[in-house]
């Protein structure tokens, strides 16, 4: 095993107080300011694993039709253009039964186009 490899694993192991004082003694030795218990808590095993992932950015977007509006002909048309996969009926459906999700698990910049044709549509959308 290389030098490299026994010092990441050995860091690893460490606990969030114990890489909080590894912090404070390398800043002692060298005079520099690291952000260190900010990375070292985000470590698998440091049990702050939670908090660092909901720090990261959503990537995957849901498209929620909150009401039909008063040209639901067109909504539903625009309904069965995002969503070829719906036959009128189903569509009609999703449109009355609002709030409902139109597509889910997309990227943030297909949800935007989606909405604005669903609110040009004359329908309230909302990007989750």
């Amino acid at each position: 095993m290389s030098k490299l490899e026994k010092l990441v694993e050995d860091l690893s192991a460490l606990t969030v107080l114990e890489a909080a004082e590894l912090s404070k003694l390398l800043e002692e030795k060298w005079g520099v300011s690291a952000a260190a218990p900010v990375a070292m808590a985000a470590m698998p095993g440091a049990g702050a694993a939670a908090p660092a992932e909901a720090a990261e950015e959503q990537t995957e977007f849901t498209v929620v039709l909150t009401a039909g509006g008063d040209k639901k002909i067109n909504v539903i048309k625009e309904v069965r253009a995002v969503r070829p996969d719906l036959g009128l009926k189903e569509a009609k459906d999703l449109v009355e039964g609002a709030p409902q999700n139109v597509k889910e698990n997309i990227s943030k910049q297909e949800a935007e186009e989606i909405k604005k044709k669903l609110e040009e549509a004359g329908a309230s959308v909302q990007v989750k």
